[in-house]
Order: C-alpha cells, then sequence, then structure tokens
C-alpha cells in the first residue's frame, strides 16, 4: 500500500512558469546556422568579418508571471474494463496497484484531472446503499471486494496526495452493458423495477421518460456528492441510447410507449421527441441545482457527442445528436446548467464535414455565459490503425487548435489505456512539446466559493535545510492549496502543496533569489501573492541556503 499523508508535499508538482502560460508566446527562435545554398552565391569582394554569435542567458522577470491554466483531463472507462480494473478477477492488492500506476503516470504527463467512470450501468465501483457493486470490480455484479475496500474513496485520496482532481464519473440511463457477463444482482433496478428498464437492442436501458427514474439518478449523484470528496461531477453522451438497426437494417424505436401515453393521458402536449429533449433537460438542470446545493464547489461537466446537428456550422456532416440521442446539447450551454462542457470532438482537424477547429468554434460561440470550455479528444485514436485512426502529429495539432481559440482553456484524453501503454510514443511526445510543463486548473469564479485570505510565510530562522513557514489567513475557509513560486537566475518555478502544509523544505538545488506565495481555495481563486526576500550573499546577512557542494562555494 502506497504511504498518504504527509508525502502530499513531497510531491508537489512541479510547474515552470517563466514565460511558459499555456497561451504565452513562444520566444523568437535563436537565428539558424547558415546553410550552404544548392546554388553557388557571388563572392562579395570584401566579406566584413561576422561577431561570433553571443549566447543571451535568459533571466527571470522580477515579478512572478501569471500561473499557467490549462485544464488536461483524462478519462478513466471501467465499462467493460476498458481502462480500470484491466481484468474482473484481480485481487484488491491488484487493483490497488494498477490504480496507483495509472494516477502516478497521469502525474508523470503533468495532468491534473481524471475523469473515474463509478457507475457504469446502474450499478458502483464504490460502497453504495442504492445500487449493486459493479461486476467490472468483482466478476459478479452485487459482490463486494475481498478484502474489502472501496475503489472511489481510495482514488481520491491518492489524486489529491497528487494534486490531480478527481471527477466522478456517471452514466444516467444505461442498465446493462453488451459486455456485461454476469447475472443481474438482486438490488439492481433491472430487479426491483423492471418497468422501469427497456431492452434494446443488446442493452437495458432505463427510460428517461419515467420520473422515477429521473429521480434516482439524482439519488445516486448526490449521494456521491455528500459522501466523497470530489472535485466534479461528469456525465457523457449517453442519453437516450444510440440507434440500433434489426436484422433487416431498420432503425429499432425505443420503447416508451407507455411512458409517453401517460404524460399525453396528463394533458402534455409535445410532440415525443420534444417530451423525450425535455425529459433529458430536467434531469440536467435539476443535477446541476442538486450538486451546487449540497456543495457549490463542486463542478458539473457534460460531454457530448461533438455536433449538435448537421449543419452547425454550416459545413458539418454527420449524426444528429439532437434528434436521435434527444440531447439538447446547445441549451445546456446556453442556460449554464454546467461548469464545464467537453464536447467529444473525435474527428481530425483536417476533415472538412467534421473539422475539429469549426465544431471547436461553433461551441465556444454558443457558450454565451462563460463556462469552461474543454474538448475532448480520441486520443486512443492517435497513432492506432484502423479507418478513423490519425497520428500523434494530428493530437499535438488539436492541443494547438484548443490553445488558439479563445474561450477554450484545455482538453481531455479518451481514454487512459493509451498513456498507460504510451501508444505510438504519445507520452514521449507530449511531454516533450504541449505538456513539457505543468498547468493548473483555470478557475471557476462563478462557483459560491469564500475568497481565499492571504497566507502568512516566512523562511525559518537558523541553519540546515531552508524551510518556509506557511500560516493560513484570516478567512471563513482554510486554503486547499499553496501555489508556491521561487524565482532562480533564470526562470520562476511554481509547486503546489496542500493547504494544510505548515512547513515546507525548498528543494534542493533551486536557490532561489525571491519566494512569492498565494492560497488556492477549492475553485482556483487566487489570493494576493506574499513575497519573501531572500538575502543576497553580497548582502551584511549571510543567506539562508547552503553551499551544496558547489563549485564556487566560499
Amino acid at each position: 500500500m502506497i504511504r498518504r499523508g504527509d508525502r502530499v508535499f513531497m510531491r508537489a508538482a512541479l510547474v515552470v512558469s517563466a514565460m511558459l502560460a499555456c497561451r504565452a508566446p513562444a520566444p523568437a527562435p535563436a537565428p539558424a546556422p547558415a546553410v550552404p545554398s544548392a546554388r553557388p552565391e557571388p563572392t562579395p569582394s570584401a566579406p566584413a568579418a561576422t561577431p561570433a554569435p553571443v549566447r543571451v542567458r535568459p533571466v527571470a522577470s522580477a515579478e512572478a508571471p501569471p500561473l499557467a491554466r490549462e485544464f488536461r483531463g483524462v478519462w478513466v472507462a471501467s465499462v467493460a474494463n476498458i481502462d480500470w480494473p484491466s481484468k474482473r478477477t484481480l485481487s484488491t492488492a491488484e487493483q490497488q496497484a494498477e490504480l496507483i500506476a495509472l494516477l502516478d503516470r497521469a502525474v508523470a504527463l503533468k495532468l491534473n484531472a481524471v475523469l473515474f467512470q463509478v457507475r457504469p450501468a446502474a450499478d458502483a465501483l464504490y460502497a453504495s446503499k442504492l445500487e449493486p457493486w459493479s461486476e467490472y470490480l468483482t466478476g459478479a455484479q452485487g459482490r463486494a471486494p475481498v478484502p474489502y475496500w472501496d475503489p472511489l474513496a481510495f482514488a481520491i485520496t491518492e489524486a489529491h496526495a497528487r494534486h490531480l482532481e478527481l471527477h466522478a464519473w456517471f452514466n444516467p440511463y444505461r442498465a446493462r452493458h453488451t459486455d456485461a457477463r454476469s447475472p443481474l444482482a438482486a438490488s439492481h433496478i433491472g430487479k426491483t423495477s423492471p418497468k422501469l428498464v427497456k431492452k434494446y437492442g443488446g442493452y437495458l436501458w432505463m427510460d428517461p421518460g419515467e420520473p422515477t427514474v429521473r429521480a434516482r439518478t439524482l439519488r445516486v449523484v448526490l449521494d456521491v456528492v455528500k459522501r466523497y470528496d470530489v472535485d466534479g461531477i461528469h456525465i457523457d453522451d449517453y442519453f437516450y441510447p444510440y440507434p440500433e438497426n434489426d436484422k433487416r437494417g431498420k432503425e429499432i424505436a425505443f420503447p416508451d410507449d407507455r411512458s409517453f401515453k401517460r404524460y399525453r393521458a396528463e394533458g402534455g402536449t409535445l410532440t415525443r421527441a420534444d417530451w423525450r429533449r425535455r425529459n433529458v433537460d430536467l434531469l440536467v438542470e435539476e443535477l446541476h441545482a442538486g450538486i451546487h446545493k449540497a456543495k457549490p464547489w463542486v463542478r458539473f461537466g457534460i460531454s457530448p457527442f461533438g455536433i449538435w446537428r448537421p449543419g452547425y456550422p454550416a459545413q458539418i456532416r454527420g449524426f444528429d445528436a439532437y434528434n436521435k440521442l434527444h440531447a439538447d446539447a446547445r441549451r445546456w450551454l446556453r442556460e449554464g446548467w454546467v461548469d464545464y462542457f467537453t464536447p467529444q470532438l473525435y474527428w481530425p482537424t483536417t476533415k472538412r464535414e467534421q473539422a475539429y477547429p469549426a465544431l471547436l468554434d461553433w461551441w465556444v460561440g454558443e457558450n454565451v455565459l462563460g463556462r469552461h470550455m474543454w474538448p475532448g479528444n480520441f486520443t486512443s485514436r492517435a497513432g492506432g490503425v484502423g479507418s478513423g485512426a490519425f497520428s500523434v502529429t494530428e493530437l499535438v495539432e488539436q492541443i494547438r487548435v484548443t490553445r488558439g481559440q479563445a474561450g477554450a482553456t484545455g482538453n481531455v484524453h479518451f481514454s487512459m489505456k493509451s498513456f498507460l501503454t504510451n501508444q505510438a510514443g504519445m507520452n514521449d511526445t507530449l511531454r516533450a512539446g504541449p505538456y513539457a510543463q505543468t498547468a493548473l486548473v483555470p478557475a471557476s469564479p462563478w462557483l459560491a466559493a469564500p475568497a481565499p485570505a492571504v497566507p502568512s510565510a516566512r523562511l525559518a530562522p537558523g541553519g540546515g535545510v531552508p524551510r518556509l513557514l506557511l500560516r493560513a489567513g484570516k478567512g471563513p475557509s482554510a486554503p486547499w492549496q499553496y501555489a508556491i513560486r521561487l524565482r532562480t537566475d533564470t526562470a520562476w518555478i511554481t509547486m503546489l502543496v496542500s493547504g494544510s502544509t505548515t512547513s515546507w523544505p525548498i528543494p534542493d538545488g533551486t536557490e532561489p533569489t525571491a519566494l512569492s506565495v498565494v492560497s488556492l481555495n477549492r475553485v482556483g481563486t487566487e489570493s494576493a501573492p506574499v513575497l519573501i526576500p531572500i538575502p543576497t550573499r553580497t548582502s551584511s546577512r549571510a543567506s539562508p541556503f547552503p553551499a551544496r557542494g558547489r563549485s564556487d562555494a566560499p
């Protein structure tokens, strides 16, 4: 078992912030050396002497630059054991080891959020009195893990120890996946309330037209919000099911005659299609309100199909999620029923009829309330095989397009498996390129959270390893995190530590010339900074930093 607690500040996330905010322009490149021309050039009669280029050492600015902000999320799918756990037959220790390795890989890639699937099919990968244990965890639906553990609680603790956000990901309506192997547990909704569940293709699906279904999903989600320290709640693109065809190739109608007839008998006037969209709208609206009533700082996000309707924008062709899934995702965004919006833009930038840049720009234009826009990327296709595959270079281009689009501030990758295998060397490419430096999650200032108080910070007196002493400022709540900025000769370095930290050893070898500290609250808002000047060697006071074996040490 991996130790927790004090390890938090020892695993502080490194963020080299000097002039590398995610959207800051890159510095001008140094002149390239001359390359001989393929054609001979005329020789000047009196060539002038060319001075040798002077190497200019970068110098850190006097003031700390803004904290780099970008959402870098990854989906961890449990359905069909896509990402975690890799098998239904693993022991508790093996499952925990896999989860630790997964989170460590996220840190190594400088991601900052994990979207962890906890309800794939009216079941639970956490301790629940409302729904049965998932078969994807133990091999049999309803069977608790032995030795007993709670994967969601474990994942939250370990993610927070690594300064990763943990968002609990729910499927709101699916009741059984085609990959399911074990029988339904006695406590599953398909057994306790079979009239609420419909057979559709190879699936079982809770009928969104049943108010009891909506109330159940809301109750399940809010149970997790109240009992677990999640940073966000996430639902994906499965609302009414994707259409299935019969053996003749004809689309199968979703069997909701019972609930629609009752709606009409009670005086409803909407068409069936509009009624279905209204059913989903009600769930989204109630989830948004309920989550924030329970915990105002928890963000609610949705990742709908990437095309709202064909023709929006004009060049777009493809699946009509508005008409087929009865998902009016544009309305949810425009109404502000989400805190972050992750349209699944699973196509290359060069595919005109589903072009990533055109779709992203359109969605940003619909974001009239300025919520977070963090498009989803089909990262598992990067460097893969098959007709939908594209290159890792294309994935990097999608990140570049997102960064260049005003109003978009991050990406979410599907899925973790491709990072675990380093498919086509994508990890190396990302670490050397767009994810070379760490970024903090963008702040959500519209959420209710007390403003962070200015912290108290000072250097500890005496010799030995230099330490920074921290104390929360006067305010209604303790800080969630501190961002500590260290100014070196050439760069500003930012490190995150837990808000419970009171003493922090300054990392060996950094020898900062100044320190700056801000408090961060649960929604990412920063306090004003506290500057801690550090005496230089030329001052009358001795430097607090030992020489540490430097060749120029006195």
